[in-house]
C-alpha cells in the first residue's frame, strides 16, 4: 500500500502551513479534508485528487480510498494541530490504514495563548471538542481555575443537540451555577484565529452569557501573573 499521512495545517490561514507539510501535499496524489480544512491549502492541492467530507461520511471515504490507493500518497489534513482535539479521528485512521506518519502543525491554542500573552506551559489546555461525555472535563476546568491555573479551552458546539452543545455562553453559566465569581474572571474568545474573519473578545466570564459565538472559538481564562526571571536572580547572584 502506498503512504499515508495525516498532518497539520494550522487555524486557518495559509501562511501558519508548514514547509514540511507543503512538501508533503506537494508529492502527494489524494487529499481527503473537512471544507474549512481543504480551504486553507486550496493553492496547494491543484491537480490533487479531492475528497470533501463530513463527519457521516468520512467513514464511507476511507474506506473507498483504501480499496484503491495501491502505491499512491494520500493526505489527510486536520486544522491545527493533528495531536489535539483530533485523536477520535486519527486513532480510526490507524485502524483502517495501519500505518499513518502524522506530522504536527500549528494550533489555534498556540495561537489564542499568543494573543492573550498566557503561557501554555504555565496553563491548563482542555478540548471540549469531542464526541464523548465532556463531565471529566467540566470538573478539570473547575479544578484548573480554583488552583489559579490559566485555562486554554476549545468548547465544544452541538447545535443539533443542546444538552451536548457546550460553547462560552454555556460555559459561563455553568461556573457561575457551580460557585464561581464570574464577574471578576478574565476571559478572551477568539473566532476564526489567523484569517481575515478573526474576532476577538475581551471582558468577564459573566459577559459570555447570552453571547453567540461561532464553530471556530477558542478561550483563554487568563489568571496569570508576571513571573520574570528577576524574581529568581538571587541565583545568581550569590
Amino acid at each position: 500500500m502506498g503512504k499515508v499521512y495525516a498532518v497539520g495545517v494550522g487555524p486557518g490561514s495559509p501562511k501558519y502551513v508548514t514547509e514540511i507539510v507543503k512538501e508533503i501535499l506537494q508529492k502527494c496524489d489524494v487529499v481527503i479534508g473537512y471544507k474549512y480544512t481543504l480551504k486553507t491549502i486550496e493553492d496547494l492541492t491543484e491537480g490533487k485528487e479531492i475528497y470533501e467530507i463530513t463527519m457521516k461520511d468520512q467513514e464511507e471515504t476511507y474506506q473507498k480510498i483504501l480499496s484503491k490507493l495501491g502505491d499512491r500518497i494520500l493526505v489527510i489534513p486536520f486544522t491545527g494541530d493533528v495531536n489535539f482535539s483530533e485523536s477520535e479521528v486519527v486513532d480510526r485512521l490507524i485502524e483502517i490504514f495501519d500505518k499513518v506518519e502524522i506530522v504536527p502543525g500549528i494550533s489555534s491554542i498556540q495561537v489564542a495563548a499568543s494573543r492573550a500573552q498566557v503561557p501554555v506551559d504555565k496553563s491548563k489546555v482542555i478540548t471540549m471538542h469531542v464526541t464523548t461525555s465532556i463531565e471529566d472535563k467540566k470538573l478539570e476546568l473547575q479544578k484548573a481555575l480554583i488552583d489559579g491555573f490559566s485555562v486554554i479551552l476549545v468548547p465544544r458546539p452541538w447545535q443539533k443537540q443542546p444538552d451536548k452543545h457546550f460553547m462560552p455562553s454555556e460555559i459561563a453559566i455553568y461556573l457561575r451555577e457551580h460557585g464561581f465569581d464570574t464577574v471578576k474572571m478574565k476571559v478572551h474568545v477568539f473566532e476564526a484565529i489567523t484569517t481575515e474573519n478573526e474576532t476577538s473578545f475581551v471582558g468577564t466570564v459573566k459577559d459570555l452569557e447570552g453571547k453567540e459565538f461561532s464553530d471556530l472559538s477558542v478561550m483563554v481564562f487568563n489568571q496569570k501573573s508576571l513571573d520574570s526571571y528577576m524574581n529568581y536572580r538571587w541565583q545568581w547572584e550569590n
